[in-house]
């Protein structure tokens, strides 16, 4: 048993070089680069059945192994919207069964095969207060997926939605045994409660908020492992009082983002960059955040690593990195179960240099949206130009927009992103000054009132000694709302300290927006004169090809060129 119950009772082409710091290509493919995954929640289905059992053949096959088909098909007929599975290209990877009782009929000290009718369910009672795991269990090459948590998530879910007063399952003890003869069961529970040992299933269900009651003797008899005994874990549900029209998936309407104000450092290689980032993806997701947002350029120190002496060609040099980087961000958003908005980066694609920012979505799928917008100094100095599509993202916490840095100085995007639905703008920026901050701070300010909306902005801060005209950072993120009685007074939600490494942790209630929309003391979207005005998406790019030309005319003959104000 893997978790927490049970199983029965019965620029043009070139030659490619190898940069500094960024591994070959059969090192890109392991560890750090894995295969695309498309994650998705969903209940069990007949056909799941001889998936299920492969899984369960695994992870039980010092025990009984798994169900017999009748069984299963016994879970799907009494209760079917409580046996959840996780799928991955199609294929289920994990799962978790379960079963509603009425408690007080089995007590503390009931069995396994009781509580379960010997396999058969007749005790699953759809007017009982309890939600009793039967089962849980992950395919042992996903478990670096933390998908047991997801799994655990969708149950409480579940719970709260049924408007059951609890979630109860006994847990194994496996690690018990190496221990059996130093210290009684009750002794090895607290001393894993308090850290001082780890079990592989209690650890993991403290650490989803169960709680452990009491001890019971003889749970499962064959379970040699944990000696017979099994904890009984307790989920109390605090919403028991209310009612809720869906099990799962249920539109979020409390949403925790994480920002990181990113330090600029030097980096001795690809894979020290790595770990910097997953650190902030770790911490950030140890507060349960729905998504974390990274600053643009990020990924600058990679800069130093290309010995290029021309600030044009390091950054088609850098460029190189993007993909690696993006695979990495694209893992850690599926381990870490949490979505990633990967700042931006530069890609260099068919001998044009354009400035990207991808969200990887923690079921797997990932997206891009180009910068639009490129500053003066970016064309000129750079050669870079901008993209010709504005999107509004789908997310498993709403719709969302990105805008990258000199984007946000431009109402009518932020305007149509709106008209599509999007609640929450995110804004990664660079910028060097504090003027070149306060243009894009201030209009992020205005954005949020004007589309009704929140705005999440994050830079980095900072110096890059032998990075030209990247050298030094700004940044005070932020979390901006709408200024209405509802909200913080002074429209900020969170603020950062200016000029330091660290995360902000905001929440945003969704249905405040839905209430300004409605009754707020000024209402911008719904106050529009559409019979006068409208913003609409015509497709142009000779303002690219303006600044391109402009560049050529400017275009530094030498590195030694102080940079102008780039910010944007």
């Amino acid at each position: 048993m893997a978790t927490g119950s049970h199983a029965k009772s019965g620029g043009g082409p070139a030659k490619k070089t190898t940069l500094p710091g960024m591994p070959t290509a059969p090192e890109l493919m392991t560890p750090t680069a894995i295969p695309a995954h498309r994650l998705v929640l969903r209940t069990l289905k007949k056909a799941d059945f001889k998936a299920v059992k492969q899984i369960m053949d695994k992870v039980y096959s010092n025990m009984e192994g798994a169900w017999a088909q009748d069984e299963y098909n016994a879970l799907l007929r009494k209760f079917p919207e409580g046996q959840i599975c996780i799928e991955d290209n199609g294929q289920v990877v994990a799962a978790a069964l379960a079963i509603i009782v009425e408690y007080s009929k089995f007590g503390d000290k009931h069995t396994y095969a009781k509580i379960t009718g010997n396999g058969k369910f007749d005790t699953h009672d759809s007017d009982g207060d309890t939600l009793y795991g039967v089962d849980v269990f992950v395919d042992p090459e996903y478990r670096s997926l933390r998908l047991g948590r997801r799994l655990y998530d969708a149950r409480k879910e579940l719970c709260e939605n049924l408007n059951l007063r609890a979630m109860v399952a006994g847990g194994r003890i496996p690690g018990y045994a190496a221990y059996a003869n130093e210290m009684t069961p009750a002794k090895y529970v607290e001393m894993v409660r308090n850290k001082e040992l780890t079990d592989p299933i209690l650890t993991f269900q403290l650490a989803n908020d169960f709680y452990v009651r009491k001890l019971i003797r003889g749970y499962l008899p064959y379970d040699s492992e944990s000696k017979a005994y099994a904890t009984l874990l307790e989920w109390i549900n605090v919403y028991y009082d209310e009612e809720a029209d869906k099990l799962i998936g249920n539109q979020k309407s409390n949403v925790r983002i994480g920002i990181v104000q990113w330090q600029m450092r030097a980096t001795q290689n690809l894979e020290d960059f790595f770990q910097q980032m997953e650190f902030f993806v770790d911490t950030v997701s140890g507060y349960k955040a729905d998504c974390v947002l990274f600053p643009e350029f990020f990924n600058a120190p990679m800069m130093a690593l290309t010995n290029e002496e021309s600030p044009a060609v390091a950054i088609r040099s850098m460029a190189a990195f993007t993909e690696p980087i993006k695979t990495k961000m694209m893992e850690l958003a599926v381990s870490y179960n949490i979505n990633v908005i990967a700042g931006s980066m530069p890609l260099y694609d068919d001998g044009k240099l354009y400035n990207v920012s991808y969200l990887c979505r923690r079921d797997g799928t990932v997206d891009e949206q180009y910068k639009l917008h490129v500053t003066p100094d970016e064309a000129s100095y750079w050669g870079m130009r901008g993209g010709d599509k504005l999107k509004c993202f789908d997310t498993d916490f709403g719709k969302i927009g990105i805008l990258i840095c000199y984007d946000a100085e431009f109402p009518e995007l932020a305007r149509m992103l709106s008209d599509e639905g999007m609640k929450i703008l995110f804004v990664p920026f660079w910028t060097d000054t504090k003027n070149a901050y306060q243009r894009v701070r201030l209009c992020a300010q205005a954005r949020a009132i004007e589309n009704e909306c929140y705005v999440a902005i994050t830079g980095s801060v900072g110096n890059l000694p032998r990075v030209e005209n990247m050298d030094i950072q700004y940044s005070q993120s932020a979390v901006f709302s709408p200024s209405d009685f509802a909200f913080p007074h002074d429209a900020i939600v969170a603020e950062a300290t200016p000029n330091t490494e660290m995360t902000l942790i905001a929440d945003l209630d969704l249905d405040l927006l839905k209430d300004l929309n409605t009754s707020g003391a000024v209402r911008n979207l719904r106050d529009r004169r559409k019979d006068l005005y409208s913003v609409s998406w015509v497709k142009k790019t000779e303002r690219d090809d303006e600044l391109l030309a402009q560049g050529e005319e400017r275009a530094p003959k030498t590195s030694s060129r102080r940079k102008a104000v780039s910010a944007g």
